[in-house]
């Protein structure tokens, strides 16, 4: 009995040494182009194993300092992306990006206002994280714990745009094109024109079905086909690998037959509760949290084409 208590307790000691180590584990940049870098999180849903960091971030090495594009899912994400950072440049941090209001793209920007650097979000970003993210909040340090989500807060920008604007920034021009509703409604997609990468935040995923609580899938389809017009050379997408141009299309078409989807279940008086049920896309069943995910957008997806049925 004592023997099998003491393995048991070993047991415990490995298992908690091996989080601790995981833990520690220092975040690895990956280089995208010349001078830019990015974080890619994990596929699946928020939990205790990935510690939330499910959304992508980067960063651009500019001559006169750096600028963090999306800031992770809390001050502990953003702490320990700032000293990634630091081992490829010892240039300061003059600016982070929140592109989108989604929770594993923002609350990091609390330790980086706390190092006094400016936080720009679009106006109607602001106004949600606002709105809600302390809901957000409270719900990451359920699920994730008090000492994971220690020191992270909803922040007031510090800066904000409500339409595209090119800004010069520690010694580059960034363009924040902000080309309507997609995602949510202010979205903002950061093009480095000289590098040719696009940091898509909410637009763009790469095999993985997104999350439509917030978006007008039209608008977001036109936002996209907009977005096939940039020179685009590599993007760090919200979720998923690295894309190129390609990527684009492929995210779109997702979004594309959902909307069909729905609409064709829709003119053929399928009932809402009948049209979750039947509104399968097999050819994207192998995509992260289509089990998850798509039942649910295929039920946002049918009222958004019944409420245009209704303003007809």
């Amino acid at each position: 009995m004592v023997d099998a208590t003491l393995r048991a307790f070993r047991l415990v000691g490995l298992f908690l040494a091996s989080i601790a180590f995981a833990s520690a584990a220092p975040l690895k940049p990956l280089r995208v182009a010349e001078n830019v870098y990015a974080f890619i999180g994990d596929v699946g849903e928020v939990s205790r194993a990935n510690r939330g960091r499910i959304g992508n971030s980067g960063f651009i090495i500019a001559p006169e300092g750096i600028i963090v594009v999306d800031t992770g899912v809390s001050y502990r994400h953003a702490q320990e992306m700032a000293r990634a950072i630091k081992r490829i440049s010892s240039r300061p941090i003059r600016l982070a990006i929140v592109t989108h209001a989604h929770q594993e793209f923002l609350f990091g920007a609390s330790y980086f206002q706390r190092q006094k650097v400016p936080i720009l979000t679009h106006v109607e970003t602001a106004k949600l994280m606002q709105s809600r993210c302390e809901n957000c909040l409270h719900h990451l340090k359920k699920l994730l714990g008090e000492h994971e989500m220690r020191g992270s807060k909803v922040v007031v920008p510090d800066q904000q745009v409500d339409a595209t604007e090119f800004i010069s920034v520690a010694g580059i021009t960034l363009e924040l094109q902000e080309l309507g509703w997609g995602n949510t409604a202010g979205d903002i997609a950061v093009f480095h024109r000289e590098s040719g990468v696009l940091f898509a935040g909410g637009l763009v995923d790469v095999g993985r079905v997104p999350e439509l609580r917030d978006s007008k899938l039209k608008d977001w389809q036109a936002v996209l086909a907009k977005l096939q017009k940039f020179p685009i050379k590599r993007i760090v997408t919200g979720h998923g690998t690295l894309g190129d141009s390609s990527t684009i299309p492929a995210f779109a078409a997702y979004l594309s037959a959902i909307e069909s989807k729905a609409r064709t279940l829709f003119e053929a008086n399928v009932s809402l509760s009948d049209a979750e049920k039947s509104g399968e896309l097999p050819e994207f069943k192998d995509w992260a949290l289509y089990q998850e995910q798509h039942h649910k957008n295929v039920h946002r997806a049918y009222l958004q084409v019944e409420q245009e049925d209704l303003e007809k």
